[in-house]
């Protein structure tokens, strides 16, 4: 084998790597997104979760991708380390399709349809068309259609290369040699997981082992620890992908090293046990694309199915190896914004959206506290208000840079108007955030002053409160549940409000008049109703873009017809509120 046969090898290794990646990358632009996007949702049973990890790396082409995916979504809170490790297990059974691909070449026969199913005679075909869709067509359906096509093409073009560059090796005593060393286990398993570090890609690796076989020199003695190496060496792209992130985002990295691990062990166990027991007669037989395709998926389909019941045993063993530090989980803390996930552009939304719902809960967790010091001041809420008041500013800052950073990526339509609907949200919370901060300062000045509202003032304020909590509470399930009756109904539960402090301020010109209250104490009242009425239209902003983002409607012109009263619907919503809020106003001053 001479330096240029190395030249060819790892020309071909990178044409394997990168049509991996593109192909992937297409099949990922292709699904918008949904089937990353799930991960979440479709994770409450372990079958499930195994099958969606299968099916999700069999789609990205890369089991270290979609283990990294659930490093980056426990990291943000989004997946539970239970919820993960069924991903995580599926993931290794969704590798092994590029082995059950490249076997494809081992197709013989001299009819037409036989040799028409070779990938040698249609990836170059399937290249070619797809460089066609690619480059001619606009559509971005056909673009990714095409992306995928080229990947695929390029990816048996990579193999091929390294087929031909290995084959002057199966002449080479010394590299028979090799493999006869590697016949130890140990040393076998070392050289798989060593390779796969390497090039970062345990499908690549599996698919350098495939293209050897053809030298004949590839015995299943050789091959099989190899093969187990392999699936250990693919766990140092999550482990690195933990360095630095939360403590379960580490535990599902080190779940991953534990499971084929303690597989990997099993297996040798097993076989080595077997083929000392004299039931292996093929043992020093050359193993083929094929068999080693087989190997492989036959090796994590059966650790999976045995660890499938144990799930909770290897959370137990990873929460015992990093244990839960000080602190670690507390209310009062930035959400983990992942830049990991930006290479996946559908998942790093997902963790946006939800850094923006904690964003959201928090500012409607604190504008309720605050109003509840007018009455009961407490200094260590004041210190968590506050506290509150100051992540949220960071928030705002922190999210709004993801976001941009995800903007800059490759998006579809339906993710580029995500961003910026999420970036619009994120100012209409940042501001309701400020508004509790205004309240705050409030119930401070009437603590400072000694100052006091009169009981029917206390009443109204408690009427007003509850009202404006309704508000927020629906205008938060709206968007977390993505709920659009819900959205559609706060437009009549804020008008009720602006009546509400309407009929409020009427009635205290009316004391002030009639001298029942003070007037410093007046204009720390007419600043509460202020404050409250603004966060109430902030509320209506944010249904507003719910439903104007999903039903592409003109929300100026909808608030105009429904306060002409042209929705019946409206129309009862509206009176019903009236009646629960604006009628308790009617007793005396």
């Amino acid at each position: 084998m001479t330096i240029f046969n190395l030249f060819n090898l790892a020309g071909g290794l990178a044409l394997f790597l990168y049509g991996m990646s593109i192909m992937g990358s297409g099949l990922e632009k292709l699904a918008g997104g949904k089937l990353e996007s799930v991960l979440q949702r479709l994770t409450r049973s372990v079958p499930r979760a195994v099958l969606l990890g299968a099916v999700i790396t069999a789609l990205i082409q890369s089991s270290s991708g979609t283990t990294v995916i659930c490093v980056g979504l426990v990291n943000s809170g989004i997946l539970s380390l239970p919820q993960a490790i069924g991903v995580i297990m599926g993931a290794n059974i969704g590798t092994t399709v590029t082995g059950q691909l490249i076997r494809l070449s081992d197709i013989s026969g001299g009819g037409w349809l036989l040799t028409l199913l070779k990938p040698s005679t249609f990836s170059p075909l399937v290249a070619f068309v797809g460089a066609i869709f690619f480059v001619f067509l606009k559509s971005p359906k056909k673009r990714n259609i095409g992306q995928i096509m080229m990947g695929f093409g390029i990816l048996f073009t990579g193999m091929f290369t390294m087929e031909e560059a290995v084959t002057p090796l199966r002449d080479s005593p010394l590299f028979l040699q090799l493999f006869s060393s590697l016949q130890n286990p140990i040393l076998g398993v070392l050289a798989g997981a060593l390779v796969t570090v390497a090039i970062q890609s345990s499908s690549a690796s599996i698919g350098i082992l495939q293209a050897l076989s053809s030298t004949g020199a590839v015995t299943w003695g050789s091959a099989i620890p190899i093969i187990l190496g392999q699936n250990i060496g693919t766990c140092s792209t999550p482990m690195i992908a933990s360095i630095g992130a939360s403590t379960g985002a580490k535990r599902s990295a080190i779940v991953h090293l534990y499971f084929n691990i303690i597989g990997t062990t099993v297996f040798l166990i097993a076989i080595y046990g077997l083929r000392a027991a004299g039931f292996l007669p093929f043992w020093d037989e050359a193993m083929t694309r094929g068999d080693i395709a087989n190997f492989h998926t036959l090796f994590n389909v059966v650790v999976t199915l045995l660890f499938m019941p144990f799930t909770r045993a290897l959370a137990w063993l990873a929460e015992k190896t990093i244990p839960e530090k000080a602190g670690d989980e507390q209310d009062l803390a930035l959400p983990v914004l992942d830049e990991r996930l930006l290479t996946s552009p559908a998942v790093a939304l997902q963790q946006a959206r939800a850094a923006v719902e904690k964003m959201a809960s928090r500012a409607a967790t604190n504008f309720t506290k605050s109003f509840g010091q007018l009455d009961h001041y407490n200094e260590e809420t004041t210190l968590n208000i506050n506290t509150r008041e100051d992540l949220l500013d960071k928030m705002e800052v922190s999210i709004t840079g993801y976001l941009i950073k995800i903007g800059d990526r490759e998006l579809n339509e339906n993710e580029s108007r995500q961003v910026t609907e999420l970036i619009k949200l994120i100012s209409e919370y940042e501001r309701i955030g400020d508004y509790a901060i205004n309240v705050l300062q409030c119930a401070q000045r009437l603590r400072e002053q000694e100052l006091h509202f009169s009981a029917h003032a206390v009443q109204e304020l408690g009427v007003l409160g509850s009202a404006l909590q309704e508000t927020l509470q629906l205008t938060n399930t709206a968007f977390f549940e993505g709920d659009l009756k819900k959205a559609a109904q706060v437009e009549a539960l804020e008008e009720t409000v602006d009546q509400l402090c309407a009929s409020m301020r009427e009635r205290h010109i009316q004391r002030l008049k009639e001298g029942l209250c003070e007037l410093e104490s007046g204009i720390v009242y007419l600043d509460i109703l202020t404050n409250t009425e603004r966060v109430s239209d902030h509320c209506s902003n944010v249904a507003n873009r719910l439903l104007g983002s999903e039903l592409d409607l003109d929300m100026h012109a909808r608030k105009q017809d429904l306060q002409a009263g042209h929705s019946e619907l409206y129309n009862q919503q509206l009176l019903a509120y009236q009646q629960k809020y604006l009628s308790v106003l009617t007793g005396p001053l």
